[in-house]
């Protein structure tokens, strides 16, 4: 999920049970009948483990409960890695091996480092053509439109499952709802099979790109699965959303909203933004394919892209308000001669700095502390319960079920930590899972937070709840789906 917007409210999530379960997983994960398979020291039964856990169990807790005591994500967790490893530093330098921990924590920083610079570019990116109003220009076309209920229904759906791998999960379920909440408001039924249908899309839909969710970027970047191998799990992502949509649609009325009026027209540059994104995008894979270094290297040269272009718009600027005036004038166009008083030139930076940096550090405290537990120990008995207890399939099917409750960061960061032996296969099954296990309740994913917060009120936790077994039937018959289709690649390691 890569977050593009600062101020979008976010709704309270139920935690009591979720907090529950989390202990109980842990609890379950670190029991005592495994054994550590790390190189280091091993800390997991010790007394600074042990705390280790605590700490990062306690901070969870306080994410989970974002809302009722109204502080942001990223503070208990970023508290929570600082600790997590200044508890490893003692530990190791009591022990004369403190160039051991130096490294391994220098290890885990440059993992987030490359990560964070390639969402901060996409993120500025989004931020850039919403700025120019590339996404509200896309709503008011739906909306002019005057399609039905179940049209605008498969509308929101399909488009949701076609934007989400470009312009991620997040960004296309908060347009997408934009738009129905905009054009059935106050039909609370309808908004809310809506809402249900735009979140199971885009998640689906992030699943198969390494655009589309955190979750495909990080796995991209770790090298597991190559840009193009990602396109295996379309067909599986499709009959994701497919059927709980064809259930739902069934039960919406085949009638047309009142019409709503709303023009829009685009900034300055908005289509040439879009171009630029879609040659960042390039060059992050030909970087990737073609020359074997990180994709960051091409994201971070897309944003030299923009900051060219912001220079040129800026500079053109005069010119180019100077002939609209005198167009609009000769056309008596009265509405958009007035709309110039208030354009303000590009600014690349407003857009950086317009980031979900609250998202972003929380990203960075989930993997410092999922990495320092790793370090201690905790993720070999992990990787020992999930992967050499239990079949590796069954174990990726069951983490994308977890992923439904904790955020599918954690979980797939500590997958791709454990380093499991698994076929390619079995790559892409967590993958799968991960992307689409979320939208099995509407905490389990970005999308349907957000969503939750946009369409107070019509879109809830129980109103979700009440799919959930349609959803669920549409996740097994996904992993079903991969199995029967890719089963070859279950028999290639590496």
């Amino acid at each position: 999920m890569l977050t593009t917007c600062n101020s979008r409210q976010r709704p309270q999530r139920p935690a009591w049970w979720s907090g529950t379960l989390v202990l109980a997983v842990l609890a379950l994960l670190f029991s005592p009948f495994a054994h550590a398979v790390t190189g280091e020291l091993d800390l997991t039964t010790t007394s600074v483990g042990f705390l280790a856990v605590a700490i990062f169990v306690l901070a969870y807790a306080l994410v989970m409960a974002e809302e009722k005591i109204h502080m942001r994500k990223s503070k208990p967790v970023l508290v929570a890695a600082g600790i997590i490893w200044s508890l490893i530093g003692w530990v190791y330098v009591q022990n004369g091996m403190s160039a051991d921990s130096e490294h391994a924590f220098r290890e885990t920083l440059l993992e987030f480092t490359e990560l964070m610079l390639f969402l901060l570019v996409a993120m500025t990116y989004i931020n850039a053509m919403e700025e120019r109003r590339v996404f509200d220009a896309l709503r008011s076309w739906l909306v002019r439109k005057g399609f039905s209920y179940r049209a605008l229904f498969w509308i929101t759906g399909v488009l949701a499952f076609m934007i989400s791998p470009i312009a991620d999960n997040l960004t296309t379920a908060l347009l997408m709802c934009a738009v129905v909440t905009k054009v059935a408001e106050g039909d609370k039924r309808f908004i809310n099979l809506a809402c249900i249908n735009i979140v199971v899309a885009a998640n689906a839909g992030g699943a198969f790109s390494p655009f589309g969710d955190i979750t495909t970027l990080m796995v991209w970047q770790a090298g597991l699965i190559k840009f193009y191998e990602f396109f295996e799990l379309l067909v599986p992502s499709l009959v994701n959303y497919l059927i709980p949509a064809v259930v739902m649609s069934a039960f919406i009325k085949n009638r047309k909203p009142d019409s709503v009026q709303e023009d829009v027209w685009l900034k300055r540059g908005a289509r040439r933004i879009i171009l630029l994104f879609l040659l960042t995008v390039a060059t992050a894979v030909a970087c990737h394919t073609l020359l074997h270094l990180p994709p960051v290297l091409g994201m971070m040269t897309g944003l030299g892209y923009l900051q060219f272009f912001g220079f040129f718009l800026r500079r053109t600027l005069p010119r180019s308000l100077e002939k609209k005036r005198t167009r609009y004038s000769q056309r008596g166009d009265w509405k958009k001669l007035e709309s110039l008083g208030s354009v303000v030139p590009f600014d690349v930076f407003n857009r950086v700095a317009r980031a979900e940096w609250d998202t972003l550090l929380f990203f960075y405290g989930v993997v410092m502390c999922v990495g320092g537990l790793g370090f201690m120990g905790y993720l070999g008995l992990l990787s020992e319960a999930l992967y050499t207890g239990w079949d590796a399939t069954w174990a990726n099917i069951a983490l994308g079920v977890i992923s439904a409750v904790i955020d599918n960061i954690p979980v797939m960061f500590a997958v791709l930590t454990m380093q499991p032996d698994m076929s390619h296969g079995h790559w892409l099954l967590i993958t799968l899972t991960a992307g689409v296990g979320g939208s099995l309740l509407s905490i389990g994913s970005a999308a349907g937070v957000a969503l939750m917060g946009q369409a107070r009120g019509n879109y809830t936790f129980m109103g979700h709840l009440r799919w959930a077994p349609v959803i669920a039937l549409g996740y097994i018959a996904s992993v079903v789906t991969h199995l029967w289709l890719n089963a070859g690649s279950f028999a290639v390691y590496g």
